[in-house]
């Protein structure tokens, strides 16, 4: 069992779910898929190639002919497109700002979907995104939708800009997690929202390992059934 539990890790923009997702799939010896970054990958391709982000048959056309690969490194995952490592450029202003509405197509949702369920065959994963516990993996053993107040993920994507040598406005960025939440929220296929059967993890006052830890305890409790 402790090889095939999966672990889905749903919830809004800047939440936390990558940060503790890395660190849980770490301690448990799992595997782990940033799905938004497939997404961030995609969009980064369309807006270089030129193409039109509102037609599906183009963005699921690129998509086809895109290579994207989600490989360890330095404790997290690097992110190449095509055989080169874009894993900065992925998290651009540009990128954060369109990939919404390239997540929002119906072929490119579905040809994702499917990269995504390969991804977790086989091995214990902890994967995170958007749709994972109620579109990609509705079958995962423990279901995650973490959350926090939209201040506290604007702050939270403000330090991860700065670090990256990003500058940004904190009251702008507050304007496109709200308007991420609503367009994830309410888009046809596949909207961000919470499982029957997770839990809810609201991380607004808590510290990256206190999440970490609560989350190690409730896989291994699933891991003992």
């Amino acid at each position: 069992m402790l090889n095939g539990i999966i672990i889905a890790i749903d919830g809004p923009a800047a939440a936390g779910k990558s940060t503790i997702a890395k660190k849980v799939a770490q301690k448990l010896g799992f595997t782990y898929i940033d799905t938004g970054a497939m997404y961030r990958a995609l969009t980064h391709k369309a807006i270089r190639s030129d193409i039109n982000m509102d037609s599906d048959k183009d963005l699921g056309d690129l998509l086809l002919h895109t290579e994207i690969l989600l490989i360890p490194k330095n404790g997290g995952q690097a992110v190449l497109i095509d055989g080169v490592d874009c894993s900065d450029e992925i998290r651009s202003q540009e990128v954060t700002s369109n990939v919404s509405k390239v997540a929002a197509h119906t072929t490119v949702r579905k040809l994702m979907i499917e990269k995504q369920r390969a991804l977790a065959e086989g091995t214990g994963v902890v994967m995170d995104g958007r749709d994972i516990g109620t579109a990609v993996l509705p079958a995962a053993e423990l279901k995650i939708f973490m959350t926090a107040s939209v201040d506290e993920r604007a702050e939270r994507r403000f330090q991860e800009n700065e670090k990256r040598g990003i500058h940004s406005s904190l009251s702008q960025l507050k304007e496109e997690i709200e308007n991420r939440d609503r367009a994830d929220s309410e888009r046809e296929i596949s909207p961000l929202k919470m499982a029957d059967d997770a839990i809810l993890v609201d991380t607004t006052s808590m510290s990256i390992d206190e999440v970490a830890d609560k989350l190690i305890e409730l896989a291994e409790k699933r891991m003992e059934r």
